[in-house]
């Protein structure tokens, strides 16, 4: 993952995807990460993962494409940390993608984001 500050590269993250990292996600349940243009929207320094930075997933696009499939979009698609309590696994919980959709990276690079991106900011996931 990349993080830039205006146009100019910040810093480069190495992270865990969603369950099924080949493709974009498509519906609910799916355990894919999200592809496209999306906002922060919000915030929360006390989840079950260390803290989290929410991703505007599903936009119009998602949306167009579940409905054609007949089934749910799903949502709730964040950037975090490691789940509370295994933070001692660190960088190891990069070996493979685990999460549910969302982006994972270490409890302190968590900390990094959390303070450093802004709400609102553009998140745009591509593969």
């Amino acid at each position: 993952m990349l993080t830039y500050k205006g146009t100019e590269l910040f810093k480069r993250y190495r992270i865990a995807l969603g369950k099924q990292p080949i493709g974009a996600k498509e519906i609910e349940g799916d355990n894919k990460t999200p592809e496209g243009t999306y906002f922060i929207i919000s915030r929360n320094a006390n989840s079950r993962f260390h803290k989290n930075l929410g991703i505007s997933y599903p936009n119009e696009d998602d949306l167009e494409r579940a409905a054609q499939l007949g089934l749910p979009a799903g949502g709730d698609i964040k950037i975090h940390g490691i789940r509370n309590g295994q933070g001692w696994k660190g960088r190891f919980h990069r070996l493979r993608d685990w999460t549910a959709g969302c982006i994972a990276v270490t409890n302190e690079e968590m900390d990094e984001l959390f303070e450093m991106v802004a709400d609102g900011a553009t998140v745009i996931i591509y593969p």
